[in-house]
């Protein structure tokens, strides 16, 4: 077999690997944030509790050949599913790119995408990031930095100071000048968990990328939901309001994670001063 038979054929099994954790992380998704066992029971519909067979849960194929709907009452699957499981395994591919077969891959970079995955879905249903994704993933991070290569433990140690510190300073002293909490603790602990992995560099490329999303599409959603300032004053309100709307910062700083830990610092290359 060709050098590039043998690479297309590692990257099918990474994306397959991905579908079927995906397909897990789906499970995570909905049942951590109720407090229900991720274990038991099976896979079941949402809508009739019927059990779900093995062959109405195979990632993405399964959810075409239902067309979308549960094979017994016929209520809507969420498209959701299949979104998480194919988000899953093009990122399992990408990290397979950037780093290769190594043992850190299995046990740094992919677990680090999971989390990621699992933190942006809950935090867009929920607005909340939970401890054990985050505090967990501070312990992953700081526990298998020593083996990266350029990077090591003093750099994750750093980065998750500085991620920690950025964020909580920030929101300290939005509350000291509002009297209102501008971010949870949540965002706090895991721009902490972020810098364990990407260090001091990769924390400030997450912030920069993550506010202009942030604040583009923040706009953009209070536009979209017409909560116009003529609305706003017709039920009481005044137009600061309309700009309060409630959108998670959490998949924002995924976005700019991602981007440095998959790209580099291709954001900051223009500005290089050669040497």
């Amino acid at each position: 077999m060709t050098e590039a038979g043998v690479t297309l054929m590692i990257n099918l099994m990474v994306a397959c690997f991905g579908l079927l954790i995906g397909s897990f992380l789906n499970v995570v998704i909905y049942r951590l944030p109720r407090d229900l066992s991720i274990v038991r029971p099976g896979s079941r519909c949402q809508s009739c509790e019927a059990p779900i067979r093995a062959w109405q849960n195979i990632p993405v194929l399964s959810y075409l050949f239902l067309r979308g709907k549960c094979a017994k009452c016929h209520a809507k699957i969420s498209l959701r599913y299949p979104v998480v499981e194919l988000l899953t395994a093009v990122l399992f591919v990408a990290v397979f790119q950037k780093f290769g077969i190594h043992w850190l891959t299995f046990f740094r970079d992919l677990p680090f995408v999971a989390l990621l995955i699992a933190i942006t879905f809950i935090d867009l249903d929920h607005r909340l990031i939970l401890d054990e994704f985050s505090l967990g993933g501070l312990f992953l991070g700081l526990l298998t930095a020593h083996w990266v290569p350029g990077f090591g433990l003093i750099s994750s140690v750093m980065g998750a100071v500085a991620g920690f510190s950025f964020f909580y300073g920030f929101a300290w002293l939005y509350e000291r000048m509002t009297g209102r909490s501008g971010l949870g603790g949540g965002d706090v602990k895991f721009l902490a968990m972020l810098g364990a992995f990407i260090g001091i560099e990769g924390v400030l490329t997450t912030i920069f990328i993550s506010s202009v999303a942030g604040s583009i599409i923040g706009i953009t959603w209070a536009k979209w939901s017409n909560r116009t300032s003529s609305q706003a004053d017709a039920q009481g309100e005044t137009s600061q309001d309309v700009l309060k709307v409630a959108i998670p910062y959490g998949p924002f700083l995924v976005i700019g994670a991602l981007y440095y830990y998959l790209l580099g610092d291709l954001l900051w290359l223009p500005f290089t001063i050669p040497t």
